[in-house]
């Protein structure tokens, strides 16, 4: 263990400096543009505290010269932007989507009229041209990667089509997976057809809230994959398809269930000792933090003010901010949401799935609008090359 991993996780502002060997106005930058985050001193709540890990990276990252590919490899990890995109931001805690407020959005918006912004083309109604995939109660997720894989097989490749023809099939997706996690439309919009399936009629308007706030969050790990498939050419529905695979992840897609199963552990055994068995196990607690949001993820709490939050949320909530040092974000108000209204356990993955769907279609146009393939080179760690095996 060295010195550096015996420090506090939080750090006071000289700590801090010392280690970057900056100037305060450089560690402020840094703290503007998402790169270290913060939060006030509770000894002296007009100073600020500065998050030991983020302090540490960029400090590595000042040391020396780095090569071209170094700084590609930090880059693809929370690191600089990758790809110019006009699509979304976050900027100063904000999330925006093509400028504007996502959470302001959120107040009245619905997905499908986000949809149109996101897609820079006319609101166009979520059905799908063939008959209606069945939904599975116990698999939404492998019936929709199902009706996608299909598609995907049969469609062509959007490159070189006319944007009329892939905005027309992009709300022809949106329909098609909406009937396979949702089932046949009961209702004109998404949200509706979400609480009509779950027979959820009052949380109508905190799905649709989820939903907007859910639609874009810049190049995420599945928006990533689904914008590097698009580079090749390929269909929408393929675009579609790679993001949702990547999106199954427990890393991505799975933490909202994961914030399920400690709500339940706390629930059997007191907050406390749930949170003290998963972290012995050396997990990290769920749904707290976010590396883009320093003051805490103003999706969760456009949410959560819209909620009645549960008892067991709200214990969590207050020891998991006080453990962690770090708000709760997105993942914890899809799980609340979920419970408040009694909806069923994959309720959150088919939110998150069913909203960011729309921003992935936005990256595979916008990918196929610049003609060009994202192929990044590896930074070869193996043998090497001609070295003789050794018998």
């Amino acid at each position: 263990m060295t010195a550096a991993d015996t420090l506090p996780l939080w750090l006071p502002a000289a700590d801090a400096l010392a280690l970057l060997k900056v100037r305060p106005q450089t560690l402020y930058a840094n703290v503007s543009r998402g790169r270290i985050r913060t939060r006030p001193d509770a000894a002296d709540p007009r100073r600020s505290l500065y998050h030991r890990d983020d302090v540490q990276r960029l400090a590595a990252r000042r040391q020396g010269r780095r090569s071209d590919a170094v700084l590609a490899g930090e880059a693809i990890q929370w690191g600089e932007p990758v790809l110019a995109s006009a699509i979304s931001t976050v900027m100063a805690g904000r999330l925006y989507y093509r400028g504007q407020d996502a959470c302001a959005l959120a107040d009245a918006g619905t997905l499908e009229q986000v949809s149109a912004l996101l897609w820079d083309g006319p609101a166009m109604p979520f059905a799908a041209p063939a008959p209606p995939v069945p939904a599975s109660s116990t698999a939404p997720l492998a019936g929709a990667m199902t009706a996608l894989a299909l598609r995907a097989a049969a469609d062509p490749p959007s490159r070189g089509r006319g944007r009329p023809a892939l905005l027309q099939e992009a709300a022809g997706l949106m329909g098609l997976l909406a009937d396979a996690l949702a089932g046949p439309a009961r209702g004109a919009l998404l949200h509706e057809r979400l609480a009509a399936a779950w027979r959820r009629p009052k949380a109508a308007d905190t799905i649709r809230r989820a939903l907007v706030l859910l639609a874009d969050h810049e190049l995420n790990a599945s928006t990533f994959a689904a914008r590097v498939t698009a580079s090749t050419g390929a269909s929408l529905a393929a675009s579609v398809l790679g993001g949702l695979a990547a999106l199954s992840g427990p890393l991505h897609g799975g933490a909202a269930r994961a914030t399920l199963g400690l709500v339940r552990a706390a629930e059997r055994e007191g907050v406390d000792a749930a949170m003290h068995e998963w972290l012995s196990l050396g997990r990290r607690l769920p749904a707290f933090g976010h590396p883009l949001y320093p003051q805490g993820d103003v999706r969760c709490d456009a949410l959560l003010a819209h909620l009645d939050l549960p008892a067991p949320y709200a214990a969590l909530r207050e020891a998991g901010e006080r453990l962690m040092g770090e708000k709760a974000n997105v993942d914890f108000a899809l799980a609340a949401l979920s419970t408040a209204h009694r909806l069923p356990a994959h309720a959150p993955l088919v939110l998150f799935a069913l909203a960011r769907a729309v921003g992935w279609i936005a990256h595979a146009l916008e990918q196929q609008a610049t003609g060009t393939l994202i192929r990044p080179r590896a930074r070869y760690t193996g043998p090497a090359p001609g070295a003789r095996a050794v018998r």
